[in-house]
């Protein structure tokens, strides 16, 4: 099943029940008061966090959801039933927004619910109406109508840290060497097509989307790469040896994250590493390095094929995410 983050679906609470006119039938007396119970009130709709990030890949065939209707009132003054609520589960790191209202609603822990739509309220029966003055009412209300919009789903994965860069920058080899994770390598750009993730001594890393230039204007993979670090709390910022202009590589990236939601992910605390350092000599990969301390960015050298670099590199993130 393909990895879905992002989904537009359309929810509905229920209506509530109306009130009825009813009167109370006893021996010797036909009409002995006014006896119609109210509606039931609609049920409301609720979003939920679980920890399912393959989660909204189930909705693809089922786009409208809708609560319960509230019932109608009955005799003798019996209230309608309510109708159920609806719990519509997406994954942790969802934001929800609601298209009509434009609230948005983000969802951080599994278990969580958050109230989104509500249900309409039942309508009052001619009991409800009787008083001194009008000891016979006729009258009733029907139920009020539920909320109902079109919402934006769109996940946002919460990692700890990031694996970013260039396609082919060597992210998804490095997970798997960091985390044990046996994320899809290939010698090609864009082997990655949706996030993996490795668990790295309690946290999670996320392998992102690599990207082009423009990918804060959507080419490319665009925005499924960026939205995808919104939340990570250290970007490890992977740029390939094998290139021949690494430091332009990395301001490629670094642009991308200037220039996305005011540029709030280019704070974001960053590891630079070098990744592929096997494919170089020792002086060309000294002049790499003194290219981007000239640059004032302070920058780290591994290869997966060195178990004592990637040792090294991990101690350092260990002690970065501490």
């Amino acid at each position: 099943m393909a990895f879905v983050d992002e989904l537009h679906i359309e929810a509905r609470a229920g209506n509530g029940g109306n009130g009825v006119v009813r009167w109370l039938h006893l021996k010797g007396i036909e009409y002995a008061g006014p006896s119609g119970g109210n509606g039931g009130s609609g049920g409301d709709v609720y979003i939920r966090g679980v920890d399912d990030l393959n989660l909204l890949a189930r909705y693809r065939g089922e786009k409208k959801f809708q609560a319960e209707h509230g019932e109608d009132g009955g005799n003798r003054n019996k209230d309608g039933k309510s109708g159920n609520d609806l719990v519509i589960d997406v994954p942790v790191g969802a934001v929800v927004r609601n298209l009509s209202t434009g609230e948005v609603v983000d969802v951080l822990i599994s278990g969580e619910q958050h109230l989104i739509l509500k249900g309409g309220r039942g309508g009052a029966g001619n009991a409800a109406f009787k008083s001194s003055v009008n000891r016979s009412p006729t009258e009733s209300t029907v139920g009020g109508r539920g909320e109902r919009a079109k919402l934006h789903i769109e996940l946002r994965l919460i990692a700890a840290g990031g694996l970013i860069g260039l396609p082919n920058a060597g992210k998804s080899s490095l997970l798997n060497a960091l985390t044990g994770a046996s994320a899809k390598v290939g010698a090609y750009e864009f082997t990655t097509l949706d996030p993996n993730l490795g668990v790295f001594y309690g946290h999670v890393l996320a392998d992102i989307p690599g990207l082009i230039e423009g990918a804060s204007e959507g080419k490319g993979l665009g925005m499924q790469f960026l939205r995808h670090i919104a939340r990570t709390r250290l970007l490890l910022h992977c740029v390939s040896l094998e290139s021949d202009t690494p430091l332009e590589d990395y301001r490629t990236v670094r642009t991308e994250l200037e220039q996305f939601e005011g540029g709030a992910l280019a704070q974001r605390p960053e590891l630079v590493i070098l990744t592929k350092s096997d494919t170089r000599d020792t002086i060309e990969i000294q002049k790499v390095l003194g290219m981007f301390a000239a640059s004032g960015v302070r920058a780290t050298v591994v290869t997966i094929l060195d178990d004592s670099s990637v040792k090294v590199l991990r101690d350092l993130i260990s002690a970065t995410l501490e």
